[in-house]
């Protein structure tokens, strides 16, 4: 059961400094997240609790204290600075979910510098581009990885060193690279923690629009107390909880709440370093008797179209508290989950600009399947026309979501970009770019991302709406809808699909899926045509990369793809 008592309770008289209260912080003082997540907690009596379960490829296991982490943050910490890696100085980490990514991320923030999280399967491009924009001055990867950042060093005058995790052989190292075995390197006990302050920079994710570069999204060590706050109300992560968040620290979600927040908090986490498979994650969850799950919509739905037969196999009931995140998580899946499991995965909302969660299904609050779920508090949020950009004074009409600027958590800038920073503020208002509107209970109900709602002869269709009931199909797995161009209604739904194990692709089913939508939602919501995948486009993330298939649809350059699963 939840310990944290009622969202009413909790939004009542709400400040910030209840935050700053628990982690004794005060206005002005030091505060470095690096320290936070570990020394603090070892200080607190929990030096030799654990702090990290790791398994990867072939069952390999590796466990760390929380006096492990903080050692391991000083060497890491230590390492750098010898090279003469300095405060404000950008170091990337480009590793895979290895425990050296965890344990460095504490070690950048400890001496100030600003960490710079990226996908281990970026290409070399897309590697050059983020690398060239932060001028990265030291990376962090293994030998796997190594090519990538060879074959565009030439390009990149900034970055002077390349660290190495995994080089333990004598084979020899060319220009700017250093090896950094941790597990010989000595112990530092005693190490300086550089003063950082709550505007210090902490960490830089990038994060892809629609058009144009890639935008590095700055966040401060200040964020620590969003971070904190929220993990402990919305994932409830209690003294005794076993933790585990699937998302990669490559995306925000896996640094905010796969490593800032649970360690903030002194709880055990886990991480598991291999592909997907239902039964492999399920084994995971057994094994380590994990309480509490922060995944992904597009991972639930995998789960589902696996069937309920893998988790009748394994011993699950360890599991007392479930939260998705990234993408909108459709009504059937928390259905789903509550079935299966026995409890709903609660949808949480928010970004890489946000730095923390905005609007959420709190623990004990009633459940609506297929809303966001209500404001965390603290947490100013509305619905704002599109084009005067103020507030709706009436339930049910749809718009931009948008929030009162302050929270601790909130991006500071877009690195060197502040101009299109600046275009994400209207009339007092930080805008999210997604619609949604609000119900009477001041539940918010996600319509899709401002440029993808279709209006088709001037009637509104959600994309979100009309995938969720898609996906009610028998026959469908996963489902992305556009619109399409049309000469009479300017746009129409255009759904792409893939398909069941079972199923085969014909006219016959295309038309009975196009009368399943008609009669469940309307005939101006179905799809006019239907296209069978073999796979959606998906960023590492999990997100489906609708915008991909509606430039396909509508002759339009596709943009940045950086993030796409299967890009190299």
């Amino acid at each position: 059961m939840s310990n944290i008592g009622s969202y009413e309770d909790k939004i009542k008289n709400f400040d910030w400094s209840i935050s700053e209260k628990e982690l004794n912080y005060q206005d002005g003082n030091i505060i470095n997240i690096g320290w936070y997540c570990s020394d603090r907690i070892c200080q607190m009596g929990k030096a030799d609790k654990l702090a990290l379960q790791w398994e990867g490829f072939g069952g390999v296991e590796k466990k760390y204290t929380f006096n492990d982490i903080r050692l391991a943050g000083n060497t890491i910490g230590t390492f750098l600075r010898n090279l003469g890696v300095k405060n404000e100085d950008r170091v990337c980490l480009f590793m895979d979910r290895i425990p050296e990514l965890y344990l460095s991320f504490l070690g950048v923030l400890k001496i100030g510098a600003v960490v710079q999280p990226l996908f281990s399967a970026f290409g070399d491009e897309s590697l050059h581009v983020r690398l060239e924009n932060a001028q990265t001055r030291a990376i962090i990867t293994q030998k796997k990885h190594l090519s990538k950042v060879r074959r565009i060093l030439d390009k990149l005058p900034s970055l002077e060193h390349i660290i190495i995790v995994d080089h333990y052989t004598s084979k020899p190292l060319q220009d700017k690279e250093v090896s950094l075995n941790l597990e010989k390197e000595p112990p530092v006990e005693e190490f300086n923690i550089f003063p950082t302050k709550a505007e210090s920079p902490s960490v830089l994710h990038y994060t892809s629009g629609t058009t144009g570069q890639p935008k590095g999204v700055k966040h401060v060590h200040y964020s620590l107390i969003s971070q904190y706050l929220t993990t402990k109300w919305v994932l409830d992560l209690q003294d005794n909880d076993i933790y585990w968040c699937t998302a990669d620290p490559g995306w925000v979600t896996g640094t905010s709440y796969g490593i800032i927040g649970p360690w903030s908090l002194g709880i055990t986490q886990c991480v598991l370093n291999t592909g997907f498979s239902a039964e492999a994650w399920y084994k995971f969850i057994e094994k380590y008797r994990i309480t509490v799950w922060y995944s992904a919509p597009t991972a639930i739905r995998s789960l589902m179209k696996a069937g309920q037969e893998p988790v009748r196999n394994f011993n699950l009931s360890s599991l007392r508290h479930l939260a998705s995140v990234g993408e909108p998580l459709n009504a059937e899946a928390v259905i789903w989950s509550e079935k299966v499991f026995g409890i709903p995965f609660l949808d949480t909302y928010w970004q890489t600009e946000t730095g923390s969660i905005m609007i959420t299904n709190f623990p004990g609050m009633k459940v609506k399947p297929g809303s966001m779920g209500k404001s965390f508090p603290g947490i100013i949020s509305t619905i704002v026309d599109a084009k005067t950009f103020k507030p709706y004074n009436e339930y049910g009409k749809i718009g931009l979501i948008a929030f009162k600027p302050g929270w601790p958590a909130m991006m500071r800038t877009y690195w060197n970009n502040d101009k299109m920073f600046q275009r994400k503020f209207k009339n007092g208002w930080y805008l999210a770019g997604d619609r949604a509107s609000i119900d009477k209970e001041d539940y918010f109900w996600f319509i899709g991302r401002d440029d993808d709602v279709i209006n088709t002869g001037g009637h509104l269709v959600s994309p979100f709406e009309v995938e969720s009931a898609l996906l009610e199909h028998e026959a469908v797995s996963e489902s992305a809808v556009v619109a399409k161009p049309d000469e009479v209604n300017m746009e129409v739904v255009k759904a792409f699909i893939t398909l069941k194990p079972g199923y085969e692709a014909s006219d016959d089913l295309e038309l009975k899926i196009m009368n399943f939508i008609r009669k469940k939602l309307s005939p101006l919501a179905m799809p006019q045509e239907i296209e069978y995948m073999d796979s959606l486009p998906k960023t590492r993330s999990g997100k489906i990369m609708r915008r991909i298939l509606h430039a396909q649809e509508w002759g339009e350059e596709i943009g940045d793809t950086s993030t796409l699963e299967d890009e190299e």
